[in-house]
């Protein structure tokens, strides 16, 4: 045998640095944004805040509870100086103090704190002597006052219990 060792293959020696690492593919560059013109801009603005009233509309118009409302009725007598309107109906006499009382005269209801609350006008009316009664039926009064206070044509206030305002016990009277 002989002391000879086989010979040991050699191996290449490896460089210090690593071999740069191979680059993705490049990206092609985003196309360049035109900015919005102002007009078209202005109509997106405004289509979007249409569309934000128009939903809050809807919603607070569906949601909650209305508030609790009658129609306050009755009748006012003018009680003298009345005449026919002409038409089948009666008011106030010319020249005499009440030529502001005819149909379509305004009646202010007015809630316990003294602020209106409803508006309505003095409705069909019927000649009676020298009288002259008329209907009111106003719509919308809120429920819930301790009592109401009734005016009509700026001639004073009636004051009614919430009882009587709502089972249309209004009866007023002038002259």
């Amino acid at each position: 045998m002989t002391n000879e060792q086989p010979e040991t293959p050699t191996t290449p020696t490896l460089p210090n640095t690593p071999p740069p690492p191979t680059e993705p593919p490049a990206v092609p560059p985003a196309p360049a944004r035109r900015p919005l013109r102002p007009i078209t801009a202005g109509l997106i603005g405004l289509a979007a805040g249409a569309a934000l009233v128009g939903s809050i509309w809807a919603i607070t118009a569906t949601s909650g509870s209305t508030p609790d409302t009658f129609t306050m009725e009755g009748n006012f007598a003018l009680t003298e100086k009345a005449a026919s309107d002409g038409d089948g109906g009666c008011e106030g006499s010319y020249d005499s103090g009440y030529d502001d009382i005819s149909e379509g005269t305004s009646v202010t209801v007015y809630g316990a704190a003294g602020d209106v609350i409803a508006t309505g006008e003095l409705g069909n009316s019927e000649l009676h002597g020298s009288g002259c009664i008329f209907d009111i039926a106003i719509d919308d009064v809120p429920k819930g006052e301790k009592f109401y206070k009734v005016e009509v044509a700026h001639r004073g206030t009636l004051q009614l219990t919430a009882e009587e305002a709502e089972n249309g016990e209004l009866t007023a009277t002038l002259g």
